[in-house]
């Protein structure tokens, strides 16, 4: 489907169907890390249109480090930069806005992952969806992975495993503990084969034992 490896070389669409369907007939904001297609310009874009495709009222937006401008179309607007630069970050979503689906198939480095994450998952809006694709590289040494040490703070699986903690705040017994922003904003977390999907909303579904992260004195 329009040449995107999204379908070829992985089994991401039947989990994009599933997690994306409600968004389908919105006039949403997304972006996506990465285009493809390497240094040549003409080469690459192929799941930008295929989001193109899937949302028919959606602006579709994207970065990568190599001048994509050939690559643009109606609907299509593509940004020279890097993924860990928060110069440019801020830049394009001042210029944006906020956006309601962030998909990271960038350059799968580790380090640069976790950055581009902490950088923009705050420039997502409530009710949306961060995406990380090819976690795979959480365990390959060239990415900043590692297979050995499976608890490896560093590594984009230990990274987003340990944010689960974040999903039940609540429930921390530290008296006076004062949430995270991901605390307040991580509502799901969903683990697939090299793929993830973070849902972001309002974290406050209170603990049906603590409060304020102590037990309730009576």
């Amino acid at each position: 489907m329009f040449g995107t490896d999204k379908a070829i070389d992985h089994f991401y669409l039947p989990h994009y169907k599933k997690h994306f369907r409600p968004y389908k007939f919105k006039k949403i904001n997304l972006l996506e890390i990465g285009v493809g297609g390497y240094k040549s310009p003409k080469h690459g874009g192929h799941s930008l249109r295929l989001w193109k495709s899937y949302f028919p009222f959606a602006h579709i937006f994207a970065i990568d480090i190599y001048d994509k401008s050939a690559l643009e179309e109606k609907r299509i607007k593509i940004y020279k930069g890097s993924q860990v630069d928060i110069d440019f970050l801020n830049k394009i979503s001042s210029e944006i806005g906020d956006f309601d689906i962030i998909i990271d198939d960038g350059s799968h480095v580790n380090e640069h992952v976790i950055k581009s994450f902490q950088l923009l998952f705050p420039k997502l809006k409530d009710g949306g969806i961060y995406v990380v694709e090819d976690t795979q590289t959480s365990y390959w040494k060239r990415y900043g992975g590692d297979s050995i040490d499976l608890k490896n703070s560093n590594t984009i699986m230990n990274f987003f495993k340990n944010l689960t903690d974040s999903l039940n705040h609540k429930e921390f017994l530290l008296p006076g503990y004062e949430p995270t922003y991901f605390d307040k904003h991580i509502t799901a977390i969903n683990f697939y084969h090299n793929l993830i999907f973070i849902y972001k909303g309002f974290n406050d579904e209170p603990s049906n034992v603590l409060l304020n992260n102590d037990y309730v004195k009576v």
